[in-house]
């Protein structure tokens, strides 16, 4: 099983920046695609942004030029860098694994709150 552990959330004023990690332990061999989604009060819970193993990514319409997702093999580790955040960010956000075999697994979540 995969364990993934976030941090990096907090406080910041519109425009702001904050960078989250998400360190993976456990059978980090089978892990394939990883993420970042996020939950806003209210909302449903949205993929934010998503990177293969291959280094592919995508982003959400909402994000994109914003946020970058990148992945460090060596330290097991993905990284949500957030740049000119806005209040519509708010959220709780999540790092999600996938594995080959296609088993799931979630991190417990940061929260991020921007200020208006």
């Amino acid at each position: 099983q995969v364990q993934l552990v976030e941090s990096g959330g907090g406080l910041v004023q519109t425009g702001g920046s904050l960078r989250l990690s998400c360190v993976a332990s456990g059978s980090i061999f089978s892990i394939n695609t990883m993420g970042w989604y996020r939950r806003a009060p209210g909302k449903q819970r949205e993929l934010v942004a998503a990177i293969t193993s291959g280094g592919t990514v995508n982003y959400a319409d909402s994000v994109k030029g914003r946020f970058t997702i990148s992945r460090d093999s060596a330290k097991n580790t993905m990284y949500l860098q957030m740049n000119s955040l806005k209040p519509e960010d708010t959220a709780v956000y999540y790092c999600k694994a996938e594995s080959l075999a296609r088993r799931i697994a979630w991190g417990q979540g940061t929260q991020v709150t921007v200020s208006s």
